[in-house]
């Protein structure tokens, strides 16, 4: 990998502002609600012990401008807690200069992931029909997917945990023949709509169950007068990749996980 050059992608990149870039890693954080949040000196640190990657990964504000001295201020603050510290930095220009830090401290970037935005409006006109079931609160019928067989036990009991306890958070989920099959929620902050925890039980996936989850949630956003929205997904995830380029989602921009072995 090119440190500090956006990785190669058929999606077109689409920048953002230092103002939407800082309210939209506030919004992520405040979706995944880690138990424990720290601002210092433009980076956000959340603290947390779940396999959720944002919620206790440090993240910067901005991407340009970065003192790469703060790694070892970051670092001291996650071990005071117990914790390896984690970087979740953008594959970008003006962050190359923290990745070179970072590999020179023994981290390794992993899990490049895609953060896409996109319009309300869009993803609410790209699957007409039928909506789903919303909650404000969440439900054992949203629940019940995240803890069914065919995905990981322990991550699905995560990913419940944190996004129940946000107060930003609605839920969505799908029933067919009286079984949860489909769910996902978005959060609401910081002037965006965020997509959250989309699954689909293996069996029951090709129906378009995740598009009438996004035009739920949509439906859910345009209530609130909000406009933008904004998701993240592993660069790896092919088919969601597409569901969200057909409901108008772009790249922003890339991003690494950077952590030590162990």
């Amino acid at each position: 990998m090119l440190l500090g050059t956006p990785l190669s992608t058929p999606f077109s990149l689409h920048p953002l502002d230092d103002d939407a870039i800082a309210s939209l890693e506030r919004a992520t954080l405040d979706a995944v609600a880690p138990p424990a949040l720290q601002e210092i000196d433009g980076w956000l640190l959340p603290f947390d012990t779940s396999t959720i990657g944002r919620a206790k990964s440090a993240v910067p504000l901005r991407h340009d401008h970065i003192d790469t001295a703060l790694v070892k201020t970051i670092e001291d603050r996650y071990a005071a807690r117990g914790l390896q510290a984690a970087y979740r930095v953008a594959d970008v220009p003006g962050l190359a200069g923290m990745q070179a830090e970072l590999v020179r401290l023994g981290y390794q970037p992993q899990q490049p992931t895609l953060v896409q935005i996109g319009s309300v409006l869009a993803m609410r006109q790209f699957r007409p029909g039928t909506p789903g079931n919303l909650s404000l609160v969440p439900t054992p019928a949203w629940s019940a997917v995240y803890l069914a067989e065919g995905f990981d036990p322990i991550d699905g009991a995560h990913r419940v945990q944190a996004l129940s306890r946000s107060p930003h958070v609605v839920y969505a989920w799908i029933e067919e023949g009286g079984q949860s099959v489909a769910a996902g929620t978005a959060a609401f902050s910081q002037g965006w709509a965020s997509i959250h925890g989309m699954r689909t039980l293996p069996q029951h996936r090709g129906k378009g169950l995740a598009g009438r989850l996004l035009a739920t949630l949509a439906d859910a956003a345009m209530e609130r007068g909000l406009e933008r929205v904004f998701l993240q997904v592993e660069e790896s995830n092919t088919a969601a990749l597409a569901l969200y380029q057909r409901a108008g989602l772009t790249t922003a921009w890339h991003y690494h996980y950077w952590r030590k072995d162990g």
